[in-house]
């Protein structure tokens, strides 16, 4: 279970509890507000508070103290042209904090965005729970050829059950372990920030994630990506879908640029021109090297 019956009874009582307000609201984030999205086997995204809306996007840029008299329409044509031009700082002005409840290794691959504040769960202070993240069958594949940091083909058979089968024996035996270093049959036993070493990345840890907008689209451009890996790109979905209620036009902005656009180097554009007035163009009167051929002109068949 993603939330256990005591935190689902924490937040129908907290969304039963209503506050009146001055500041600028978004109908849609009010209606995501507390509620847990349930992302892989035990692990969720819920939208713990949240600064802004479109409006907001466009008052910074006009800086401006009211919406204005600027119709709905222009509001969403100046925010498609900020973000068709890269403006960063209107977008900086909505910000959003999470609850994530996620595995140890996708919360290493995650913190590599620095542009966050971040609070994790202390296994100094607190015990981890028994919650280990153990792949779908579909989702066990084996190393790509071709990527050293992808995934080639699936696992199947006698294969996929032998490594679905280490995976929840080592999981468990490491908790066991971990339990057994902390309690010591009711003797004083290991420190819990020297035992939870022993606990391997697959078990579920939580963070309170606080990030602006600007900064959560770079997330999301890269991790909502078809070619990031499942297991953080899930979540990443999980808040595309909220980001779309909060600030629908700055999403239909950043889904139309960002996730559908291409960005090109000056010679794959030099080599678009050249093909557009019927040229032949090949690797060799490129100017690319291979992959960045290959890449190309996969971006042109996509």
């Amino acid at each position: 279970m993603p939330i256990t019956a005591e935190q689902q009874a924490e937040i129908d009582a907290q969304r039963a509890a209503p506050q009146p307000t001055l500041r600028a609201t978004s109908a849609g984030m009010e209606a995501h507000l507390y509620k847990a999205i349930p992302v892989l086997d035990h692990g969720f995204v819920r939208v713990i508070d949240y600064m802004g809306d479109d409006a907001a996007i466009c008052q910074a840029a006009r800086v401006s103290y009211g919406k204005g008299t600027k119709s709905v329409s222009n509001d969403e044509g100046l925010i498609r042209y900020l973000m068709r031009h890269w403006h960063s700082t209107p977008f900086e002005m909505c910000e959003i904090k999470l609850h994530v409840k996620l595995p140890v290794f996708v919360a290493r691959q995650w913190i590599r965005h620095r542009t966050a504040n971040v609070n994790e769960y202390s296994a100094r202070y607190s015990i981890l729970d028994r919650e280990f993240y153990i792949p779908a069958p579909e989702h066990l594949a084996a190393q790509s050829v071709v990527n050293n940091q992808g995934r080639g083909d699936a696992l199947t058979g006698q294969e996929a059950a032998r490594v679905l089968d280490i995976l929840k024996t080592d999981a468990n035996r490491a908790y066991d372990h971990y339990e057994a270093m902390i309690s010591e049959d009711g003797q004083q036993g290991l420190a819990r920030e020297l035992a939870r070493m022993n606990l391997p990345a697959n078990i579920y840890t939580q963070w309170y994630w606080k990030v602006d907008l600007h900064n959560l689209f770079h997330f999301l451009r890269l991790r909502a990506d078809a070619h990031a890996q499942y297991e953080i790109r899930v979540y990443a979905d999980a808040i595309c879908s909220v980001v779309a209620d909060w600030v629908p036009a700055a999403y239909r902005a950043f889904e139309d640029y960002r996730l559908g656009g291409l960005t090109l180097s000056g010679k794959a554009v030099d080599c678009l021109r050249r093909m557009l007035k019927g040229e032949t163009v090949t690797q060799e009167t490129s100017g690319m090297s291979a992959r960045e051929w290959r890449e190309f002109n996969e971006a042109l068949e996509a």
